[in-house]
């Protein structure tokens, strides 16, 4: 077979530039396609079993490069290359299990097997934060809607509602795959937001939980069994729990001994207890 390089061109002083196996293009397309038919009509033959195998793993090796190649299409995005290289290998394995000879070149079928399986990586993998399927399709629809939009003549930034109609989706929809685009990854809570001197970082802008509002909750609940209680019984709440007054003072006011008082708390305090905790 002869390929392009092999080509005869006439003599020039210029010494040609060296290409790469990754972009010296041959008449078969790269040349890290290899001649494959035969074993992929032999594969189809082939009854499970080690012999199967082999040749299983050969195809596998012969076109690892190729997978190789389309990994490295997505470098530079966040991802490891040796990771991105496991995933697209994992594309090439599906693509030899379900080719069929019959219907055509390997390379045409491989080539969309390999760049869905690591963009399914980069869709279910690679978002900080998990985010529905349903958001991703948007975000897509969204990010593409915008590069097409803003690539004609004269184009400004494109609307929301231009978006809507160029996708046919809702402006709500558009507005969750706009969100969306800015929530690939998160940013850090040490990052600074402020600038100068002054600076920040997100991690202060945050609020706390403010322990009031669990006391809130436990006065309204208390608050209904308080109003029930006997006038004397929330006299004497009031005075030891408000005013701060021992129970033997507490007595001494209203004419009862200490023990008296001691023993209509706790029956009060109890009461109120079982009330506000719905028992």
């Amino acid at each position: 077979m002869q390929t392009a390089n092999s080509v005869d061109r006439p003599h020039t002083d210029a010494t040609p530039a060296p290409q790469t196996a990754e972009s010296a293009p041959t008449d078969r397309g790269y040349d890290d396609s290899p001649e494959t038919d035969a074993l992929f009509v032999q594969l189809v033959e082939l009854d499970d079993g080690p012999e199967r195998d082999t040749v299983r793993d050969e195809l596998v090796s012969l076109w690892l490069p190729m997978a190789h190649r389309i990994a490295s299409r997505f470098r530079n995005r966040g991802e490891a290359i040796e990771d991105l290289r496991q995933v697209a290998a994992l594309g090439l394995v599906k693509a030899v299990d379900r080719f069929d000879p019959a219907r055509g070149a390997f390379e045409s079928y491989a080539i969309p097997t390999i760049t869905g399986e690591v963009k399914r990586h980069f869709r279910d993998r690679m978002w900080a934060v998990r985010v529905p399927r349903r958001v991703q399709d948007l975000r897509n629809r969204v990010r593409v809607a915008r590069r097409e939009l803003s690539q004609r003549p004269g184009a400004a930034e494109p609307t929301l509602t231009e978006i809507a109609a160029h996708t046919r989706l809702t402006e709500e929809e558009v507005h969750d795959g706009l969100e969306a685009m800015e929530s690939f990854s998160a940013l850090s809570l040490d990052a600074e937001t402020g600038g100068g001197d002054d600076g920040y970082s997100l991690g202060d802008t945050l609020g706390t939980t403010d322990s009031s509002f669990d006391t809130i909750v436990d006065r309204e609940a208390a608050a209904k069994e308080l109003r029930q209680l006997p006038e004397r019984e929330r006299t004497v709440l009031y005075m030891r729990f408000f005013e701060d007054m021992t129970q033997s003072r507490i007595g001494e006011k209203l004419g009862i001994s200490q023990m008296h008082v001691s023993r209509l708390i706790s029956r009060s305090c109890a009461r109120v207890r079982k009330g506000a905790l719905g028992q």
